[in-house]
């Protein structure tokens, strides 16, 4: 965790929440942290366990050219991310994880340019979940907030239990995510001649120890 939005909206949640997993919805004001809502926004499940905005700020609906309100969130990521994207607001919405992603945005006229979002569960109860988070550009560039981002990538992701990690080390190691699209009927082959099966990022060779 980086970037000053993220890093100031995850201690607001801390300290509403006071040990719990998470803090009640109805404890955020928004007076309480007018100075990041540009880039906040709260997500919510639809009728179809989709976690769309309910609520996006205004620096956010810019740097994607359009209201987000009432929009999937998987659906700004790229086809291969948009089921990981939905298990870790999964994850957030019931299994009440904080999840920090560093992506790249892609424009319209593909420039790209590096963000950080930070993904804080919110107590709505069962049949209400709620996720809290901030989604702020790493840099600056002239041209964002004119030429739209419109696809998503991920570099990074972290999931954390805040009661047991160390939220601020930036040495922390990542997890680089690899394409999750299955694949297990490609084949793949070393110099020897052995042949594989390549399952989603790794390749499974027949055969095991000699008797």
């Amino acid at each position: 965790m980086k970037q000053r939005e993220s890093i100031e909206l995850f201690q607001y949640w801390d300290r509403l929440r006071d040990k719990r997993p998470a803090p009640k919805r109805t404890d955020i004001e928004p007076a309480d942290i007018k100075t990041l809502l540009a880039d906040t926004f709260i997500l919510e499940k639809d009728g179809r366990g989709e976690a769309v905005f309910r609520l996006a700020g205004t620096r956010l609906c810019a740097v994607f050219g359009r209201e987000l309100k009432g929009f999937a969130l998987p659906s700004l990521w790229a086809f291969k991310d948009q089921r990981l994207i939905a298990r870790l607001v999964h994850s957030s919405f019931h299994a009440k994880s904080v999840v920090v992603i560093a992506f790249e945005g892609r424009s319209r006229n593909g420039r790209t340019n590096p963000f950080e979002m930070l993904l804080l569960p919110l107590d709505g109860g069962e049949e209400a979940p709620r996720t809290l988070g901030a989604a702020s550009a790493v840099e600056k560039p002239y041209w964002l907030g004119a030429d739209p981002i419109i696809e998503c990538r991920i570099d990074t992701i972290r999931v954390v239990d805040p009661d047991r990690e160390p939220m601020f080390l930036k040495d922390r190691p990542a997890v680089t995510v690899p394409t999750i699209a299955p694949s297990a009927d490609e084949v793949a082959s070393t110099g020897e001649g052995r042949r594989g099966r390549r399952i989603r990022h790794l390749v499974v060779f027949e055969g095991g120890r000699e008797s």
